[in-house]
């Protein structure tokens, strides 16, 4: 069943189970604390967002009590409006301060001497050389990221009803000559005011969105968008892409469409690019394992003859980021399991014809899965008429 849409702020009960699962993930590894400075690990903990610059925040997890959250002065009452739960703050007055006054002086006074403490394997050198006791490099917060829960389904579900209803404006929008800045400012006037209106306390520190479009010039290297003016053209293949996090939550919609006529040699790489997906979501299931998904799902585009054309993976997961594990990727070795959310965006590019790629954001669940974004799929649903 597809999660209800959820646009309201996390019940501090919320922010303790996931407390209590990162525990016991911490149990398991026998680790006495835990430090994360990842601002995607502290805002699933905290529910706080902030820039990463020079002065650190640190968030010490230990076995029992509150979280302690070492934050410089000039950012306590910043944090006090965000936090959810029970977040002790451990100020410092700047960076650089004095000795004895320090954000490392903070972190030290936290940590008891000879604690087995878990450390995430994005943790800043500085960081991570000045952590007291024995150090482990585990990544229990991002473990316990990979299962949602009910709430953060129906915050994951939000977001993809807003960017679904924006890729339809989108491609009914869409005509030779049209701009990506176009699209952009389009978009955003669309999905902003309802993002406020349904959450007026939105936290635009854990809140972005990106709609954009490659034409079929640019369209086989997926990353491209050094030409910010690049234009929608007659024919294709043109692949969409919008995806957001909104609040902290993110979702993703692609699609590969065509305006007005349909290349004679583009018409075999999207039927093909059909099968794999269609393989990709028969496949994407508790039990199977995720790099076993993406091996069966390319031998799709092997068989076709397109292997050299592949340039990513099958999927990656979405959660409080837009982009993140579980990875249905080649030598990623975890099985499937309910309450994952992920991508299914198997992709093939071939130089001089274009790309051709479709993504969903996916939740797997006790019976398969469900997709919870929406737009067409078929050649002839994504063969617009020019002028939209």
């Amino acid at each position: 069943m597809r999660p209800q849409p959820i646009s309201s702020l996390p019940p501090r009960d919320e922010m303790q189970r996931r407390l209590a699962r990162v525990r016991e993930l911490m149990a398991a590894q026998r680790l006495d604390c835990y430090v994360a400075c990842s601002p995607d690990n502290v805002f699933y903990l905290t529910n706080f967002a902030n820039f990463v610059h020079e002065r650190p925040f640190i968030l010490v997890v230990t076995t029992s009590g509150a979280l302690r959250f070492v934050v410089p002065r000039l950012e306590v009452p910043h944090v006090r409006t965000r936090a959810i739960g029970e977040v002790e703050l451990v100020e410092y007055p700047e960076f650089p301060a004095p000795p004895g006054r320090t954000w490392a002086d903070r972190l030290e006074a936290l940590v008891a001497p000879g604690a087995r403490v878990g450390v995430e394997s994005t943790c800043p050198l500085q960081v991570h050389e000045a952590i007291p006791g024995t150090r482990a490099m585990v990544d229990v917060i991002d473990d316990a990221r990979l299962i949602k829960s009910e709430y953060e389904a129906g915050r994951i579900a939000y977001g993809c009803d807003l960017i679904s209803d924006a890729h339809r404006q989108l491609l009914a929008g869409a005509r030779p000559g049209k701009t990506l800045p176009q699209v952009a400012g389009e978009m955003s006037a669309l999905m902003l005011p309802r993002i406020l209106r349904d959450n007026p306390t939105t936290n635009m520190l854990a809140t972005r969105i990106a709609s954009v479009f490659q034409p079929p010039g640019v369209s086989h290297d997926p990353h491209n968008f050094t030409n910010v003016n690049m234009a929608m053209v007659q024919g294709g293949p043109h692949v969409s892409i919008i995806n957001c996090t909104v609040n902290g939550y993110g979702a993703e919609i692609e699609r590969t469409w065509f305006l007005g006529t349909v290349p004679e040699n583009a018409r075999r790489p999207f039927e093909v690019m059909l099968e794999a997906r269609r393989w990709a979501l028969a496949l994407a299931i508790p039990g199977n394992v995720m790099g076993e998904v993406d091996r069966r799902v390319n031998a799709v585009f092997q068989k076709a003859g397109y292997g050299e054309f592949l340039l990513h993976r099958t999927g990656h997961g979405i959660g409080v980021t837009a982009h993140e594990a579980p990875f249905l990727a080649d030598g990623y070795e975890q099985e499937i399991e309910p309450g994952m959310v992920l991508t299914i965006e198997p992709g093939v590019y071939l130089p001089g014809v274009g790309g051709f790629r479709h993504s969903d954001t996916v939740m797997t669940t006790r019976e398969g899965n469900v997709v919870l974004t929406d737009g067409p799929e078929t050649l002839d649903e994504l063969t617009l008429p020019v002028g939209g």
